[in-house]
């Protein structure tokens, strides 16, 4: 897959990728000092994160960190994506009653995998219902489904639900974004009739700008650059920061490339 990159310089690139990035920490053995510090870089001499993303167990102490302009997001049924509709609901439930603005929840792709579409629909809806007002994104795990076709049928359903957005990855499986993964899921939400008000988050294995370009590019082909917004556009990433900073302040020297294979 060849994507030209030439709408935006890497400082640009880097501007926006800030802007649109959900600061992660999703480890096992996450501790609170973990989630201060966490909430320490999320305020950047360059501007703010979008929105921190944690356990939910750690909601409480993100949202007391943070100013209101920074969201904190929380996993459910995470990672593994069991159809389990129960478990899903219980992490709802934890993520909003802490003070919790956004819930990333995993579609039991293992059964739309298994062709059982019909009962993760209905999970979806029980899960929107469930998170109110509060930004709903669907993670549908891309790189385990198999095919374009299963890709494009997990983001429709995620958006017939009524997904604020569709994310690709837990970052927990051997494959995470890809810019054809990402190619399927953009073109879908395009044609979807929320596609003007819908959003795309790319996560697992961005921890460069470099990295980050298709995905910007990808977005302003198939969205307009009016989507390159916190509201239409979210990385999600633990290291990505690092290498945003480090070419915003000039101690990364941009060479600015034309085509990524």
């Amino acid at each position: 897959m060849e994507i030209m990159l030439r709408s935006l310089s890497t400082p640009q690139a880097a501007q926006r990728a800030l802007n649109c990035l959900d600061l992660t920490s999703l480890n096992a053995g996450d501790t609170s000092a973990d989630i201060a510090a966490l909430c320490q870089r999320a305020q950047t001499p360059f501007g703010p994160v979008a929105a921190v993303c944690v356990w939910p167990r750690f909601v409480a102490q993100a949202r007391a960190a943070l100013p209101s302009r920074i969201k904190v997001a929380a996993v459910a049924n995470f990672p593994a994506g069991a159809l389990d509709i129960a478990l899903a609901l219980t992490d709802i439930r934890d993520i909003l009653s802490a003070g919790g603005d956004e819930v990333d929840v995993v579609l039991p792709y293992h059964a739309l995998m298994r062709g059982q579409s019909i009962p993760c629909a209905d999970f979806l809806a029980q899960v929107r219902a469930a998170c109110g007002p509060a930004t709903l994104k669907v993670i549908i795990e891309s790189g385990e489904l198999a095919t374009p076709e299963l890709i494009a049928l997990a983001t429709r359903l995620a958006l017939d639900a009524g997904a604020d957005f569709v994310k690709t990855s837990t970052g927990k499986t051997k494959v995470s974004a890809t810019p054809a993964a990402a190619d399927v899921m953009l073109h879908t939400i395009a044609a979807h009739p929320r596609g003007a008000t819908a959003g795309f988050k790319a996560s697992g294995g961005i921890r460069t700008v470099q990295d980050a370009l298709p995905y910007l590019e990808l977005v302003t082909a198939t969205l307009g650059a009016d989507a390159l917004t916190p509201q239409r556009l979210r990385f999600g990433a633990s290291g990505l920061l690092n290498d945003i900073e480090a070419v915003l302040s000039g101690a990364t020297p941009i060479v600015d490339s034309e085509t990524i294979y």
